[in-house]
């Protein structure tokens, strides 16, 4: 080193060592247009096998089904609009009784372990080969499923599409269409939505036909409409949500209801209590639902105890609901009903508007886990939601037992459109996460013999 010349350092820097070079001493570079480079967000489809097996362990017919899902472990798993697409292959040997082959997809809602007890909205057939002529078969490429009799490797390549919506019965009766339900399976619910493809190898009289199943998971696509523009300015920018005070477009105001309680055993008190929720009333799974507090009271004690963000308690509510006599009317038969609280919103001091001696203003959210079932109804059988205000849980304030508010509110399964919503609360552990247990059950392959 030149003792001469040595080298400059920063005088005011974190960061050890020399100091940059000057603008004029940079080392030229050559700017990346990212722009004009193709992303490819295309996942290729994950291929799923079912396999059926002769006396002798060989495999005489695969099933091949190509879904979304993420894992071949997984259930396959197809999306609203997309097809159930699938490679079938058939080992025929010469003397063979097969009549022919059919792809079944059904839609059921099973409500306990009786014959009754189930409920098909979905029942779509599509044959794939039959030995008379004037059945429609599915184009194949092997010469041994060209004639009246099966012969060798046969292979049909399967598209099935699936329709959005299905027509059944209504509570009242009549014939309504209803969108598609996602597949539902929890342990702790006694109902459950289950989709299963079978293919049925048919055989002449006195002979087993065959069948091949597997379930499969459906997800329709629900999105909510894009929020309020400076809602979505916040997103973009990663500003603080305006609140309803700045963004009246962008809430609902519920009617105001009075929080009424003991505070220290002596005294009786009463706030009245303002909740608004961001509009519109329909939010993503695994986004937030933006939620604003406003309390008001005469005492700045009583406010100073109720506003403590762990005294206030809102809850997502879902309600699954359902009965076993598919084709009674509503009337005719009580409802099974089950209740649960899927998450609670987290609170702080509102940084929209200042508070004042008889004011207190809190923002919110309730996050809204990954799995979350989307609302959905289908005949005799629902999810809803709604946001529920409970009993304030403040220390030394004893709150009159009674839910204050309740609202509607709705869960889709799309982001909307325009800027991801932004969580502003710290993540927590949420034991109902994962709590679906269809999204890691191996799938399932049953060999049913029909005579």
């Amino acid at each position: 080193m030149d003792a001469s010349s040595p080298p400059r350092y920063r005088r005011f820097s974190t960061r050890p060592g020399p100091a940059p070079l000057s603008g004029s001493e940079l080392p030229p570079y050559t700017r990346r247009n990212t722009l004009t480079q193709p992303i490819n967000l295309h996942r290729e489809p994950t291929e799923h096998v079912f396999q059926l097996a002769d006396g002798k362990s060989r495999p005489w017919i695969t099933l091949k089904v190509y879904s979304s899902a993420k894992s071949p472990r997984s259930l396959p798993t197809f999306f609203e609009k997309e097809n159930i697409t699938g490679l079938l292959e058939l080992e025929a040997e010469r003397g063979d009784s097969i009549q022919a082959i059919t792809a079944t997809v059904t839609g059921r809602i099973i409500t306990g372990s009786g014959v009754d007890d189930c409920f098909v909205f979905l029942n779509q057939m599509q044959p794939v080969w039959s030995k008379s002529t004037d059945t429609p078969r599915v184009p194949s490429p092997s010469e041994g499923a060209a004639s009246t009799k099966l012969l060798g490797h046969c292979i049909w390549p399967l598209s099935i599409a699936l329709p959005r919506t299905a027509t059944v019965p209504s509570g009242s009766g009549e014939m309504c269409s209803f969108r598609l339900p996602e597949t539902f399976l929890e342990r702790q619910t006694r109902v459950s939505v289950q989709y299963d493809l079978t293919i049925v190898v048919s055989r002449g009289k006195l002979r087993a036909d065959n069948k091949i199943k597997t379930a499969f998971g459906y997800v329709p696509s629900t999105r909510p409409e894009p929020p309020s523009l400076l809602r979505q300015i916040a997103y973009q920018q990663f500003l603080p949500l305006p609140g309803p005070f700045s963004d009246p477009e962008g809430w609902k105001t519920l009617r105001p209801v009075s929080v009424r309680g003991v505070m220290f055993n002596a005294q009786r008190a009463e706030s009245k209590c303002t909740l608004s929720l961001a509009k519109p009333l329909i939010y993503a799974r695994g986004t937030v639902l933006p939620c604003f507090l406003t309390l008001e009271a005469c005492e700045s004690r009583i406010l100073d105890l109720l506003s403590n963000p762990a005294a206030v308690v809102l809850s997502l509510r879902r309600r699954v609901r359902f009965y076993n006599k598919s084709n009674s009317s509503r009337r005719d038969v009580a409802w099974n009903e089950t209740v649960e609280d899927m998450g609670t919103a987290t609170w702080w001091t509102s940084t929209d508007v200042g508070n004042d001696t008889t004011t207190r203003h809190l923002e919110g959210e309730i996050r809204l886990a990954k799995d979350l079932r989307p609302t959905s109804e289908m005949g005799h059988f629902s999810i809803s939601y709604s946001v529920v205000l409970c009993p304030f849980t403040a220390v030394g304030f004893s709150s009159d037992s009674v839910t204050l508010l309740s609202e509607p509110v709705e869960i889709a399964t799309m982001h909307a459109k325009g800027p991801r919503t932004n969580a502003y609360s710290p993540p927590a552990y949420d034991s109902r996460s994962r709590r679906n247990d269809d999204a890691t059950t191996p799938p399932e392959v049953s060999l049913t013999f029909v005579i």
